[in-house]
């Protein structure tokens, strides 16, 4: 899977606003891929959770990759993610425990 941070797909949609004339689809991504399991083992460790996954191996494992191509929008509006998938998750969970502290229904 391929995920983008919320702020770096505003500022690619932005971008695509201001300077995109085509409607030729055009991809706001990353470039990279995770694993889920990758995913899961990075959760575990952003939030200090020390258990055990537990893979449900009778359900479809669904698409096995999913990466986009990216070039078109770095190419046609200089878009480029800023935010790794680290540094994302870590601002995505701090976001959540503020959140949950301040009596937000998150």
């Amino acid at each position: 899977r391929e995920f983008l941070y919320a702020e770096d797909a505003a500022e690619g949609i932005l971008l695509a606003a201001e300077h995109y004339n085509s409607s030729d689809p055009i991809n706001l991504g990353t470039g990279q891929e995770i694993k889920i399991s990758a995913l899961v083992k990075k959760i575990f460790e952003t939030v200090g959770f020390e258990g055990d996954a537990e893979w449900n191996v009778s359900q479809p494992d669904g698409q096995p990759r999913r990466s986009l191509d990216v070039t078109r929008a770095k190419m046609a509006f200089g878009f480029e993610a800023q935010t790794s998938f680290d540094q994302g998750l870590r601002k995505t969970v701090d976001w959540y425990l503020s959140a949950r502290k301040e009596g937000a229904v998150v």
